[in-house]
């Protein structure tokens, strides 16, 4: 292999890695770690391709020892070799390491430089520190940089020393370098206790004349450093003309220890604009445990419409029960936009007695905030119902709907025929539709649901006929045993308009066992129409819910023999289609014995074992056993294709017939079955002369239909 340049040798290299792959770490462990070593030396010191030498330093990163170091440092000048001789010398401990890359810094240039040095840099070596030093001073811009960036790394006094003298003295170009390298230095002080040290070296990189970055992590580390003494610099970071400042200053609060900086954030809410009073109090709620509460509130009352706004949204998180009585006012003030966050807040204000107050406001309240204080017993679901149940009887009815919502959010079982009764009993038509919502939503989230269903039923002899249907609607909606008798009664009843619903509802029942209540109101229901019903009705559960495949050959099978109407027994076909087996299979042979049924049963049968034929079913049985009986079959010829353009598939049919009329394509689609599409973008047809029994025939399919070849006359 030639390697003429980097990016050649760098896909060569990627090549062999994945197709080498490096041992897994168990194997690792068990190799014996010395003579690993010498055969990877032994690479190096071999005349073995570029590509294989950069495996072995990358093996050797786990290999290797200080005996390694002298080959891996004669790769350093290697413009191939050097990044993977690296990775080996970062990592392999002891001073001959470092030995080998301080010599190689002193000797080296460019690029092969700027990679030693950060090599230096992830080792930390303090002895590099001086010739670091002298690298600041490289005409290379990027080896000044990286031996600035290294010295950083270092952050030793000599190095700290280094760098806050270049900070003064180097051009601008290299500044910024230099500004992040004294950050690392303030950043390892600041980590062991060195506080004072670090916020000296964070301030000389702000006042440095530095790139905005630079100032902006020096800022975060002088606040930091100082700890409470660091607020009057975050608060004019705050005030900071410079978003990026700001910015860090809000993110920096969200950190800040301690409560002293959530009076300085309150306090400053009074003289900023707007837009940055919006900042400041999401800022403030995102300290909840500190948060200074009445400056917020302050600013939900005074505050412009944007500070109101987000104010009150803020109170979702930090807000309690002290917040109640502003946001119902601002929930029932003029300004619409307000109120609906006002609302919204009451619905998730936090706080273990928010729900206590809201019982106790409930009881004494009169005004526009009765009706606000209802939605929200419905919202919290709080527990309430004696309080609720004085609204049910006044005068205003926004007032009444509100207490029916908040009764069908709250209401438990005993309690429920308060709902029952508004709905039965209701004397007022503008809440019958509400009271109806609510008994519903009751209903649908109760735990007791058969106890639940039998007040219902209960409920339906007195009650008037439009009443009776919603009863009844809320029962199907539920489901349930005692549910599903009383649906089914009211199917089987002599009342015109329970017959209508009940038959209805039980259609449309969810689950498979409402199947033998509509199989009895399919053969014994009040009128054929019910009877009708209720037979569609089975024919859908055996189409639409699972269950065993033997429960729903017998559901079909007791379709066909109780159904009136061939429209129903077609029903139970495409049923038998959707769902094949050889058990439908069997049935759909069977109802070929019905005279009106015996072209669309054939259809069906064929269609079904189209689809079971890749599944390793007797399907030549299973015909014969039906009725399907055995011709002798010659394909004379067949094609495929549309627009007079086509293919012989004469082959592929005659391979695929046997001694039935149905030719079995194993449930391939006919491209599939023939080698592909012949006239893409075009219906096509497949047409056959074939001689069955002595007599010749012909017979022409659509694309992708059951191949049923008809007796020729």
């Amino acid at each position: 292999m030639k390697l003429n340049s980097a990016p050649q040798f760098v896909l060569a290299l990627g090549a062999i890695v994945l197709a080498l792959g490096m041992p897994p770490l168990g194997a690792q462990q068990r190799r014996d770690s010395t003579a690993e070593e010498k055969r990877l030396l032994a690479v190096l010191q071999s005349d073995a391709q570029a590509a294989q030498k950069a495996i072995s330093c990358k093996e050797l990163a786990v290999y290797g020892s200080s005996d390694a170091v002298p080959e891996l440092a004669k790769l350093l000048p290697n413009p191939q070799l050097s990044s993977w001789a690296r990775i080996a010398l970062e990592v392999i401990p002891g001073d001959p390491s470092d030995a080998a890359l301080r010599t190689a810094a002193e000797v080296m240039q460019g690029q092969l430089l700027v990679g030693v040095i950060n090599s230096i840099g992830v080792r930390r070596d303090a002895k590099a520190v001086p010739i670091l030093v002298d690298r600041l001073k490289d005409n290379d811009l990027e080896v000044a940089s990286a031996a600035a960036v290294a010295l950083g790394r270092i952050a030793n006094d000599d190095a700290t020393e280094a760098l806050q003298m270049a900070l003064r003295t180097v051009p601008e170009s290299l500044r910024s370098s230099v500004a992040e390298a004294c950050v690392l230095c303030a950043e390892a002080r600041l980590l062991t206790g060195r506080q004072k040290e670090a916020a000296e070296i964070y301030d000389q990189v702000r006042d440095a004349g530095v790139p905005m970055q630079r100032i902006v992590e020096a800022t975060r580390g002088s606040i930091l450093a100082r700890g409470q003494d660091g607020i009057p610099l975050l608060v004019k970071s705050l005030r900071s003309p410079e978003k990026k400042l700001r910015q860090l200053a809000l993110a920096t609060v969200r950190e800040f220890p301690g409560d002293q900086i959530d009076a300085a954030l309150a306090n400053e809410l009074k003289d900023v604009s707007p837009a940055r009073a919006v900042s400041i109090i999401q800022a403030m709620a995102d300290r909840p445990q500190t948060v200074v509460l009445p400056a917020i509130l302050a600013a939900v009352q005074n505050g412009s419409p944007l500070v109101q706004a987000s104010a009150i949204d803020s109170l979702r998180r930090v807000g309690d029960e002290s917040c109640l009585a502003i946001l119902l006012s601002v929930a029932t003030s003029d300004d619409a936009e307000l109120r609906g966050i006002a609302k919204s807040t009451l619905a998730e204000l936090p706080g273990e007695d928010v729900n206590a107050k809201i019982v106790t406001l409930l009881a004494a309240s009169k005004g526009k905030e009765y009706p606000v204080l209802l939605h929200l017993v419905a919202q919290r679901r709080v527990d309430a119902v004696p309080q609720v149940v004085q609204a049910l009887s006044h005068q205003d009815p926004v007032i009444r709907q509100a207490a029916l919502v908040a009764l069908g959010q709250t209401v438990s079982l005993d309690r429920l025929s308060l709902l029952i009764d508004a709905v039965v009993q209701s004397q007022k038509a503008e809440d019958a539709e509400v009271a109806s919502q609510a008994l519903r939503a009751a209903c649908v989230r109760m735990p007791e649901r058969e106890a639940c269903a039998d007040q219902l039923s209960n409920a339906i002899p007195t009650a008037a006929s439009d009443t009776k249907t919603t009863l009844l609607e809320i029962l199907a909606e539920m489901g349930g045993d005692n549910a599903l008798a009383q649906v089914s009664a009211a199917a089987m009843s002599r009342d015109p308009q329970l017959q209508d619903d009940g038959s209805r509802l039980l259609g449309k029942w969810n689950s498979v066992a409402a199947a033998p209540s509509l199989m009895n109101l399919a053969v014994s229901g009040p009128s054929s129409k019910y009877q009708v019903r209720g037979m569609r009705g089975y024919i859908g559960v055996a189409r639409k819910f699972p269950m065993p495949e033997a429960q729903r050959v017998e559901m079909c099978r007791q379709a066909f023999e109780k159904a009136s109407r061939i429209d129903e027994q077609r029903l139970v076909l495409d049923v038998l289609k959707i769902h094949p087996s050889a058990e439908g299979l069997a049935l759909a042979m069977q109802a070929q014995k019905i005279a009106a049924l015996k072209t669309d049963a054939t259809v069906a049968a064929s269609q079904i074992a189209q689809k079971l034929g890749g599944k390793r079913v007797d399907i030549a049985s299973i015909m014969n056993a039906g009725g399907l009986e055995p011709v002798k079959l010659q394909i004379v010829k067949a094609e495929y294709g549309a627009d007079g353009v086509g293919k012989n598939v004469t082959a592929v049919v005659q391979k695929n017939a046997g001694s039935l009329a149905w030719i079995n394509l194993s449930g391939r689609g006919y491209n599939a079955a023939f080698g592909g599409d012949p006239v893409p973008g075009k219906v096509k047809k497949l047409t056959i002369q074939y001689v069955m029994d002595g007599k010749q025939g012909t017979a022409s399919f659509d694309e992708d239909a059951p191949i049923l070849l008809p007796q020729p006359k």
